[in-house]
């Protein structure tokens, strides 16, 4: 089957990807974005509706497009849609879509060779490929002794819709991460609550500013560079107080318990070796990167990380990953489409336009 020509493949139209669009298009580079969604907004369009823009950590805007004017008590889910949308065409960015990229594998070994993009609308062929599929079609569902046996509700954050489901119930929420504790918040005011982590949660009682930031994210890019499986940035930052978070404390809910040690028809046994009875388990247990499509070019080492090069993979200069690992913010996602560019500008048999179009 003959493929497609394109210099590069970029696979994901959400922050990271829209902004290496950005730069491959204001370079002149011939490129093909291939999105799995059936509209703009990446994994915005899933988020719950309760999670408001007043809510949200920050977002940065598009690159050359600043965000319309936010009204805090929006749902983050349709403002970032429309904010994502009205950018894709007012660059008139190239999207195919819903386009799925089933698998990515080798035309030929050497730099100057082909990657062969198969899809669910056939096959491309391209130079390079910047890699922007994020995680949230990767919920982690952590094994556990005994959660074949629960009775009542498992669900993951990924399909999460609101409070009002569980009101009356009692809900367990495992997980230590921004997400459990904004759902704890949300969840106890109107219905009893427990929260279960592995670790101790780190509190953060200072203004998170530019240079916490820079050691976060640096911490995070040290892992990747040695081929370690990325950890969240809010692993390293720890939990910042909100408001609406010191609400949830003054009423216990955010009184953690150590992980429980089994999960039983009717909730589950705890540490000490008690017993908790739970209607509902949420699992806040966080996201893996979506990069089963990439399997064919065996860039995962033994630790089943993938060493990185800033955003290069280190063994496959062809190959970039965007909003993976330290540039899974959304001011790190920008970022690193810009580096994605500059870097397979490089490569040979890629031919940017002589002056940068004036884009924003």
């Amino acid at each position: 089957m003959n493929a497609i020509p394109t210099d590069v493949a970029v696979i994901g139209a959400g922050q990271a990807g829209l902004s290496a669009a950005y730069h491959l298009q204001r370079r002149g580079v011939a490129y093909t974005m291939f999105d799995a969604e059936d509209g703009p907004g990446g994994a915005w369009r899933h988020r719950w509706k309760s999670l408001r823009m007043d809510t949200v950590n920050g977002i940065s805007d598009l690159p050359g497009a600043a965000k319309p004017e936010v009204d805090p008590r929006e749902p983050s889910s349709d403002f970032l849609t429309r904010y994502f949308g009205g950018y894709e065409q007012e660059l008139g960015l190239s999207i195919l879509r819903p386009v799925k990229v089933t698998s990515v594998s080798r035309e030929d070994a050497e730099p100057a060779g082909g990657l062969r993009i198969t899809t669910s609308r056939g096959d491309w062929s391209a130079k390079a490929v910047i890699n922007a599929t994020g995680t949230w079609t990767r919920p982690f569902w952590p094994i556990y002794p005994g959660r074949e046996s629960f009775r009542g509700t498992q669900l993951h954050v990924a399909d999460y819709v609101s409070a009002q489901d569980f009101a009356g119930r009692h809900v367990i929420v495992v997980g230590g991460g921004i997400s459990a504790v904004g759902l704890l918040a949300e969840i106890s005011q109107v219905t009893s609550t427990s929260w279960f982590t592995r670790r101790e949660p780190v509190w953060r009682d200072a203004a998170f500013d530019a240079r916490a930031g820079h050691d976060a994210v640096a911490l995070v890019e040290e892992r990747v560079r040695k081929g370690l499986p990325p950890q969240s940035v809010v692993s390293v930052t720890g939990l910042i107080w909100t408001p609406a978070l010191r609400a949830a404390a003054a009423r216990g809910a955010l009184d953690r318990q150590p992980m429980f040690t089994a999960i039983e028809p009717d909730g589950v046994r705890l540490a000490g070796g008690g017993f908790l009875g739970a209607d509902v388990i949420l699992w806040a247990t966080g996201f893996r990167a979506e990069l089963e499509h990439l399997a064919p070019l065996h860039l995962r080492g033994p630790g089943g990380g993938i060493a990185m090069d800033g955003t290069r993979v280190a063994a496959e200069p062809r190959v970039h990953l965007v909003g993976y690992g330290p540039s899974s913010s959304t001011i790190g996602a920008n970022r690193a489409g810009r580096a994605a560019v500059a870097d397979i500008l490089k490569l040979p048999g890629i031919m940017p336009a002589a002056e940068p179009v004036p884009w924003g």
